[in-house]
C-alpha cells in the first residue's frame, strides 16, 4: 500500500539486547541439545508417546456436547463468513493506503494469529474456513453431499497440493512486489478461492484438508494443542507431544513442514543487512533475487533434513517395523521401503521447530501490528466511522521490550529444537532396532544442532 509500514520487519530484539555473546549462545544451545540427547538415550529406552492417538482424558460431557453440537459449528461457520465479508469490505471498497487493514488482517491476524489460536484450541481454521462454508452451502442448495465430488482424490496426492499453495502464500508474503497493496492481495486471494472451490467441487470437501494452506497449517500446529480427538473421535485432554506424535506419514507432509521452516528462515535472512545490500546491488529485481533466495533456503533446509534422515536410517538399519536388516547389511525390499518412509516418520519432529521459529520471528509483529490492524478494522473504508469502538486504539508496547523479545526468541527457538529432539528420539526407538537406536539418532542430533545454530545466527543477523 502506498506509504504502508513494512509488515515484514518482524524482529524487535537484536544482538545488543542479549545478555551473552553469539558464540556463548551457540555453545550453550549446542550443549543443551547434546546433554538432552545423552539423557534421553540413558533414561528414555522405550517408545512412550501415543503414536496411535488412542490416549487422553475425556473432556467434561458439557464441553464435548457443546463442541460437537451442530448449532455451535454453525455459529463458527457464520462467524467465519462474517469475518470474510468484513475483510472484503476493506479489500474491495477501502483505500489503497496505510489506513486499510487488509494487509494486516491477512499477514498478521490470519497467518500469524493462527499459530497461538491453533496451539490453544486445535485446528480452528477448519471450523471457520469461509470457503469450506461456501462450498457446503452450495452443495446443500444443489442437494449434493459436500463430501462427494465428481472424482475421487488420487490415493497418492496426500498433502502435495497444500505444499504448493503454502509455497505460493509465503512467496506472496515474503517476495511478491507490492505485496501489501490491494491489487496484489486481491489477485492472490482470487486465485486461492478459485483453486479451493474448484477442487472442492471436483473432489469433495476433503480437498480442503489436502490443499488449503491455512487449514493444513492450522492442523499441523493444532497437533500441539492440549485438546484434541482420540482415534475414535472422542474429544480429550492430551499431552501435546502425544498429539504431534500421532501425525501419520503421508505424501507431501515432508514438503509442507520444510516449506514452513525454510520460509521462516528466509524471512529472517531477508531482514539481515548483508542480504539487503546484496538484494539492492546485484543488478536484478528484488522479486527475482527474493524468489531465488526463498527457493535456495527451502532447498538447503530440505537437503539437510533428507540427508540426516537417510543417514539415520542407514546407521539404524531400519527394517520393515524397526527390525534390524540382515547381518550382511542387505535390506529386504520391505525394509528398503521402510527406509524410504523414514522422512515422513520423522517429519512430525520438525513441527515444534517451525512453531518456535514462527513465535520467535513474528511475536512482536503480532503484538504491535495486530493491535493496529484491529483498530483499523473498525473502519475498513476509512470514512471516519467507528463500528467496533476501536478506531482510537494505540498499540500497547509493554509486552514488546527489546530485552524481553530477545529472551523470548532465544527461548522458543531452543525449546522448539529440544522438543524436536525428543520427538525424533521417541520415533527412532520405534523405527530402529534397540541396539542401534541411539547411534541412528546421531545424524538427527547433528541436524537439530545445525538448525539451531542457523536460527540463532539469523536471529543475530536480523
Amino acid at each position: 500500500m502506498n506509504g504502508a509500514p513494512e509488515l515484514l520487519a518482524h524482529g524487535v530484539g537484536g544482538r545488543q539486547d542479549l545478555p551473552i555473546t553469539l558464540a556463548q549462545l551457540v555453545v550453550a544451545a549446542t550443549l543443551t541439545l547434546v546433554v538432552t540427547f545423552v539423557a534421553l538415550g540413558a533414561l528414555w529406552r522405550e517408545p512412550r508417546l501415543d503414536r496411535d492417538a488412542s490416549g487422553g482424558r475425556q473432556v467434561p460431557d458439557w464441553l464435548a456436547r457443546l463442541v460437537d453440537a451442530p448449532a455451535f459449528r454453525g455459529v463458527l461457520r457464520g462467524l467465519g463468513l462474517l469475518a470474510a465479508g468484513w475483510f472484503c469490505v476493506g479489500l474491495l471498497a477501502g483505500p489503497d493506503t496505510a489506513d486499510n487493514p487488509t494487509a494486516g488482517a491477512l499477514y498478521v491476524l490470519l497467518w500469524v494469529g493462527l499459530v497461538p489460536v491453533s496451539l490453544l484450541f486445535g485446528p480452528v481454521w477448519r471450523a471457520v474456513n469461509p470457503l469450506r462454508t461456501v462450498h457446503l452451502l452450495v452443495a446443500l442448495a444443489a442437494r449434493r453431499d459436500p463430501a462427494r465430488g465428481f472424482r475421487e482424490l488420487p490415493p497418492g496426492l496426500g498433502l502435495w497440493p497444500a505444499a504448493v499453495t503454502l509455497f505460493s502464500f509465503v512467496w506472496l508474503e515474503l517476495v511478491a512486489p507490492d505485496r501489501a497493496t490491494l491489487p496484489v492481495i486481491g489477485a492472490w486471494l482470487a486465485g486461492y478461492a478459485v483453486v479451493m472451490l474448484a477442487g472442492a467441487v471436483l473432489f469433495g470437501a476433503a480437498w480442503f484438508d489436502r490443499a488449503d494452506p491455512f487449514e493444513v497449517y492450522s492442523a499441523l500446529v493444532g497437533r500441539l494443542a492440549p485438546i484434541g480427538r482420540a482415534a475414535d473421535g472422542v474429544l480429550v485432554w492430551r499431552n501435546p507431544l502425544d498429539g504431534i506424535a500421532g501425525l501419520r506419514p503421508r505424501p507431501g507432509l515432508v514438503a509442507v513442514v520444510i516449506v514452513l521452516l525454510g520460509s521462516t528462515m528466509f524471512d529472517s535472512l531477508s531482514n539481515a543487512p548483508a542480504w539487503l545490500r546484496f538484494s539492492q546491488e546485484n543488478g536484478r529485481s528484488p522479486a527475482v533475487t527474493g524468489s531465488a533466495g526463498l527457493v535456495l533456503v527451502i532447498g538447503v533446509v530440505a537437503v539437510a533434513y533428507l540427508v540426516a534422515v537417510a543417514a539415520a536410517a542407514h546407521i539404524g538399519r531400519v527394517g520393515p517395523r524397526g527390525d534390524a536388516v540382515s547381518p550382511s547389511g542387505a535390506a529386504s525390499a520391505e525394509g528398503a521401503a521402510s527406509a524410504r518412509r523414514a522422512p515422513g516418520e520423522i517429519a512430525h519432529s520438525i513441527v515444534p521447530i517451525a512453531v518456535g521459529y514462527v513465535v520467535a520471528h513474528y511475536y512482536s509483529l503480532l503484538i504491535l501490528e495486530g493491535q493496529r490492524t484491529v483498530a483499523l478494522l473498525s473502519d475498513p473504508r476509512d470514512t471516519g466511522a467507528d463500528w467496533f469502538g476501536t478506531a482510537g486504539w494505540q498499540p500497547h508496547t509493554a509486552l514488546v521490550t527489546p530485552s524481553g523479545v530477545a529472551s523470548l526468541q532465544i527461548t522458543v527457538i531452543i525449546l522448539g529444537h529440544l522438543l524436536g529432539t525428543l520427538l525424533a528420539h521417541d520415533r527412532a526407538l520405534y523405527l530402529f532396532p534397540r541396539a542401534r537406536a541411539v547411534a541412528g539418532q546421531l545424524p538427527l542430533l547433528a541436524l537439530m544442532v545445525a538448525y539451531t545454530v542457523a536460527g540463532l545466527l539469523l536471529l543475530y543477523a536480523g
